[in-house]
This record gives C-alpha cells, sequence and structure tokens, in this order.
C-alpha cells in the first residue's frame, strides 16, 4: 500500500525558529510516502513513511532509515512535529530521503493475533530475531524502490541494538550507524520491565509513561524539560495508535515483551546481542546526560568495543533524557545526528 502527497519542508537554521515566509517560498517541496511492507513472518506487514525533497536524486549517503525502541512506535516520535518542525522535517529539509519504521506489534504495523488475547496466554511476542528480519525486509523494500545499494541507518535505545545487529550480518547495505541511547550489559532490569512474569505484552498508561521519562531528571530541571503541550501532543498521537487500548480506562498502549525477554537472556545475563568489534561503517553513539534507561556508561562502554569502525565518536549531550529528541534541548541533539550524517552525504 502506498500514499504520497506533497507539503512545504520547513527552514530549519534553528529548530523552533518562525518560519520567515521567505523562507518558506525558497523551501524545497518534501515529498511524503507511505507503505505497508511484507516481512519474513506470514501475515505481518510493517509501516513505513519516507519523506524527501521532491526531485532529489537517490544516493547511500542521503538515504536514511530510522527504528524505534523497545514501547513506542517510531513514526509518532521521530515525526511529530513540535513548534511546526519533526527530527524527520529536519533531516529531509537537508536534502535527505529519510524513512521511518515501525516494528511489527508497535504503531501502524500489523499486531500478532495474540496481542488480541490476554497477556498470559501466550509467550513475549517480537524477539530481536523478528525485528532484526522486519528491518532486513524494509531496508531491501527501500533499496528497491530508490535504486540504492546502502543507506544510512540510526535508531533508539533498542533500535540500536536491532541495527547495529542488522549491520554486522550486512555490512555491504549499510552506509553509517547512529545509536541514539545504545543498550548494554546491565545488572538490574530495564524500567521498561513490568515484573518477574512476562506475559506476550505489557500495558503503558500515559502517567506511567511521564513518570519513567522523568526519571533521574534534577528537580529543578523538571518543568521547564518538556515544552508545554508537548508531552500531551507525543502521548495523544501515540496512544491513539492502539484503539483497543484507548478503550481501556485509563487507556493504554499495548507494546511487545519480546524486548524484555531479550533483555534478561542477553544484557542481564552478560551476553551482548551484538558485537562491537564486527561493526565495520562509521558509528556515532549519542546519549543524553541524565538518560536513566540507557545512562551514558553504556555508550562510553561500547565506544572503545567499536575497533572496526572507521571515523566512530560518542557524543554526550547536556540536560537531556532518553526522550531528547521531544525535549527542550531537542536541537542539540538533531545538530550532532545531522554533521555526522552530512559527512557520508559529502563523501
Amino acid at each position: 500500500m502506498q500514499r504520497r502527497h506533497l507539503l512545504a519542508a520547513p527552514a530549519i537554521v534553528t529548530v523552533a525558529a518562525t518560519l520567515s515566509r521567505e523562507a518558506e517560498a525558497q523551501a524545497p517541496r518534501i515529498v511524503t510516502e507511505e507503505f505497508m511492507v511484507p516481512t519474513p513472518t506470514q501475515g505481518i506487514e510493517v509501516f513505513l513513511r519516507s519523506k524527501r525533497p521532491e526531485g532529489a536524486q537517490a544516493a547511500p549517503g542521503r538515504t536514511l532509515l530510522y527504528v524505534h525502541g523497545a514501547t513506542y512506535p517510531a513514526h509518532t516520535a521521530f515525526d511529530l512535529p513540535l513548534a511546526g518542525v519533526s527530527w524527520m522535517d529536519y533531516i529531509a529539509g537537508r536534502g535527505f530521503d529519510v524513512w521511518s519504521l515501525d516494528l511489527p506489534g508497535y504503531g501502524r504495523s500489523t499486531r500478532p493475533e495474540a496481542m488480541s488475547q490476554p497477556p498470559e496466554a501466550n509467550p513475549p511476542l517480537v524477539r530481536g530475531d523478528q525485528a532484526v528480519a522486519a528491518i532486513g525486509a524494509a531496508a531491501a523494500f527501500i533499496r528497491q524502490q530508490r535504486g540504492v545499494p546502502r543507506m544510512q541507518m540510526m535508531a533508539w535505545s533498542w533500535g540500536c541494538s536491532l541495527i547495529a545487529r542488522y549491520a554486522t550480518e550486512n555490512a555491504a547495505a549499510v552506509e553509517r550507524l547512529v545509536l541514539y541511547a545504545p543498550e548494554w550489559l546491565r545488572e538490574q532490569a530495564s524500567q521498561a520491565s513490568p515484573g518477574a512474569q512476562l506475559g506476550a505484552y505489557r500495558m503503558v498508561t500515559q502517567t506511567q509513561a511521564r513518570e519513567r521519562w522523568m526519571n533521574g531528571v534534577p528537580e529543578v530541571a523538571r518543568a521547564n524539560l518538556i515544552p508545554p503541550g508537548w508531552f500531551e501532543h507525543w502521548a495523544g498521537v501515540t496512544w491513539a495508535t492502539d484503539p483497543e487500548g484507548m478503550r481501556r480506562n485509563p487507556s493504554v498502549l499495548r507494546a511487545p515483551n519480546g524486548v524484555l525477554l531479550d533483555s534478561r537472556e542477553y544484557w542481564q545475563s552478560g551476553r551482548p546481542y551484538w558485537d562491537p568489534a564486527k561493526v565495520t561503517v562509521p558509528t556515532l553513539l549519542v546519549v543524553g546526560e541524565w538518560d536513566r534507561d540507557t545512562p551514558p556508561a553504556m555508550a562510553t562502554t561500547i565506544f572503545p568495543l567499536l575497533t572496526a569502525s572507521p571515523g566512530k565518536r560518542c557524543v554526550l549531550l547536556g540536560e537531556g533524557t532518553h526522550s531528547m529528541l521531544m525535549e527542550r534541548n531537542r536541537g542539540a541533539l538533531y545538530q550532532a545526528v545531522q554533521v555526522f550524517l552530512e559527512e557520508a552525504a559529502a563523501g
């Protein structure tokens, strides 16, 4: 399935700047396309959204696939217009063909039938290997659509482990990696873990999401971390992707638990899900100082293990959490990543 429409790309000198009429008139037109792509799992399709300047020539260094983390879909965060601009808009406005992927069981992608049953009726859904296979299907689709042999990949949290694993197994298909808030070995359970017993999926309320978001933020900084209305905007569009969950009171977002079982079997058991030494493409690690889901120590542990990654770098950003992409200081994250992406585009 494909949907296609046009909109004016925003000016991006500063992320939250008011757009002047002159800048709007000079901005390229942005083509937005949406696809449902089959995966190796029978009956499961994944949702892909693309934004790119109209008439832009496809190139590996200007093609980017973004993958989300353990709980929330990609398109409702990566393409969430805050102060008129989403991160996806920002990158597309710089001349990139940028894609977002909702993994199976998330957002607008197919939910396994077991998600319509009580969580305790089935084992955890959407393990890492199924998610990596879905990424492979999405990447193959993009390569075919655009006629490029490889692309840049960026992910958030759990998605970092997935695209890194994909890159170690498909090096020729990857130009560069951006690992935003990457996970590594941990002694304690992930903050996403609901307890000892894991069912097929978990249910998350908006109150729980906000509490988890603010964990680790100094009290003095909490009031101004998220601009007014931004959390509510994100939560509204994100929870709306789960109509069944919305019928509950309070409304919930259902998220597959395969990621949590993987965390127990790998990260909490001293077994990395991917081998940094096998990554052979330039890699950026970027994390906020107040991240308690994937603390900065995880990124700094990974960094020296990337022994075969040319031009690797690790960036620590002040006054940001695990969800910095939707916070007051998101511009610092956007700019740090953009510099890295554009090095490939210029090469």
